[in-house]
This record gives structure tokens, C-alpha cells and sequence, in this order.
């Protein structure tokens, strides 16, 4: 069982611009159309857990669904689904430890951990198993950070490095116990 973040940032460790966009995103040419390892990723989750404000940020990206695992928003707000969305996503909410009792008893183990506010949530109860992070060779100088306040330190081992295009930094961490 593994809670896994696999997320891109700017080099000052934003995930968003001060106006929550992702444009910045774009600035890396992508000729080939590599995916720079997302779908070997995909391969070893079971299922996603996101925040709302990503959800909604993801719906407008347009186009099909990025998806091809089952989806649940982590939300206490959201009361239903969007029209186009019903099939595609759960609404969960509660503690982050009874939604984790819930998923595995579904028989979702490996979870993607996606969004800024639901990363910061699952770190600060230590429910991170992996951090794969991808920068990006930009400033954004503020915006929405990766990594909020911790009550207590948590040390991560730094499985391995890729360079994609000569430009995206991709590390890959594991929680050290």
C-alpha cells in the first residue's frame, strides 16, 4: 500500500501561478509527445484521491478525461458531480484515515495523491509514502506552494533522477522510517 504524489512544480516550488494557472506548464517544448513517464506511473496506481479546487481546475482542461483509473475528490463541500463528470469521479470525505480504511476495502492500495491543499493534508498526518516531483526551469516567485507547515520533520530516501528534454528535473523519494 502506497500513497504516492507525483506532481510538477516551478523551481521556487509552486504548483500553480498567483492566479491558480497552470500555463507555465506549457513552457517546456514536448516535439515527441512524451508523456516523461506518467503512464508507467499510472500502471502502478490503483486509483487517485484529489482535492476539489484540482478537480475543478482538471475539468477545464476540456478534451477527454486524463484519466483511466477511478477518481475520488476529497471534498466536504462538493455536493454532486458536474453533468459529464458522473462517471468519471466519487465524491469522498471524512478523516484521511477512514477514507484510506474505505479505498482499501474497496481494493485501492496504490494511490495518486494529487492537489496542493490534499498533499499538504495527507503530509501533515504522514500518510506520504512517495514523492515523485518534477521542476521546471521557471520562477513563478509566489503562487500555490507544494509543501505547507509540518508539526514534525518527515526525512524522505532519494530513490533515483530523470532529465527529460534538458529541461525537467524529475526526482523520486521514499518515506524514511
Amino acid at each position: 500500500m502506497s500513497n504516492i504524489v507525483y506532481i510538477a512544480t516551478s523551481l521556487d516550488g509552486y504548483i500553480a501561478d498567483r492566479n491558480g494557472k497552470l500555463d507555465w506548464l506549457k513552457i517546456v517544448p514536448n516535439p515527441e509527445g512524451s508523456d516523461f513517464g506518467f503512464a508507467d506511473f499510472m500502471n502502478k496506481i490503483d486509483a487517485l484521491v484529489m482535492g476539489r479546487n484540482t478537480f475543478e481546475t482538471v475539468c477545464r482542461f476540456g478534451g477527454d478525461w486524463p484519466y483511466n483509473k477511478p477518481v475520488f475528490v476529497l471534498s466536504t463541500t462538493l455536493k454532486s458531480i458536474p453533468d459529464g463528470f458522473v462517471d468519471k469521479v466519487e465524491i469522498i470525505s471524512g478523516s484521511l484515515q477512514t477514507v484510506l480504511t474505505t479505498l482499501h476495502e474497496r481494493g485501492f492500495y496504490n494511490l495518486y495523491i494529487d492537489g496542493g491543499k490534499t498533499v499538504q493534508s495527507f503530509l501533515a498526518e504522514d500518510l506520504i509514502d512517495e514523492l515523485i516531483i518534477t521542476r521546471l526551469p521557471i520562477l513563478l516567485g509566489g503562487g500555490t506552494p507544494l509543501f505547507g507547515n509540518l508539526s514534525d520533520h518527515l526525512e524522505f530516501e532519494h530513490l533515483n533522477t530523470e532529465i527529460f528534454n534538458k529541461m525537467l528535473v524529475q526526482d523520486h523519494y521514499k518515506r524514511k522510517f
